[in-house]
């Protein structure tokens, strides 16, 4: 009696060691690739040819439209905001606004904010918000527009995060997005990610602006 049901407990545990093994090969072959899309883990700092940055026309803080085709031949840095976020975005301006002063001598530099809120935050909203960080309007655009065309270029094209949360009433407004900052060159080619969380990587970046910058065949 206890034979047998010890063999019916190693059989059903030998059949379920199988399910297991076999259910988690199916996940690893079927899963959704993405392919090019960045892992927030990675470690993606220094120059590199991640590929190019496609067009795009939206509307900037001013009112006046911008598109792709007015950075090319200018160094940019790029990241990814929306103007009530009240983790990451503030951060990541505040290193924006320290990058722009930094480099206030350079004509070839460029900042770019694109907003993954584009809905509400408008020119006028986005105005406001660039005024408190008291972003030079030549140099540094905000950009929104229409949000399928944002998430699109942001997700596809610089192949970064922006998605929002899953609603619990708390956190229904929250946009999770990478706070990644992205290193473009004059060719509109993207060259490096950088965390804007990490002192180290903004090292880096400094460097690879340099090095951008100083080699006008880039």
């Amino acid at each position: 009696m206890n034979i047998a049901k010890n063999t019916f407990l190693l059989l059903a545990l030998s059949v379920i060691g199988l399910g297991i093994v076999l259910g988690t090969f199916l996940w690893l072959k079927l899963q959704p690739r993405d392919g090019y899309r960045l892992s927030e883990a990675q470690s993606l700092e220094g120059l590199s040819d991640f590929g190019p940055v496609p067009e795009f026309s939206l509307t900037e803080r001013s009112g006046k439209t911008a598109n792709l085709a007015e950075l090319r031949g200018k160094v940019w840095i790029a990241d990814f905001i929306y103007t009530s976020c009240t983790d990451t975005c503030p951060l990541q301006s505040a290193e924006m606004a320290k990058l722009q002063k930094q480099w206030s001598n350079q004509r070839d530099l460029r900042l770019v904010s694109f907003s993954v809120d584009p809905e509400r935050d408008t020119p006028r909203v986005l105005t406001r918000y660039a005024e408190h960080f008291k972003a030079d309007v030549d140099r540094w655009l905000f950009l929104t527009g229409n949000k399928e065309q944002i998430l699109r270029l942001v997700q596809q094209g610089f192949r970064l995060s922006a998605t929002p949360a899953l609603s619990d009433g708390a956190n229904e407004d929250v946009i999770l997005h990478s706070p990644r900052f992205v290193l473009i060159d004059r060719a509109a080619q993207i060259r490096g990610y950088y965390d804007s969380r990490d002192a180290s990587a903004l090292q880096r970046l400094n460097k690879d602006v340099l090095s951008l910058l100083s080699n006008r065949k880039e």
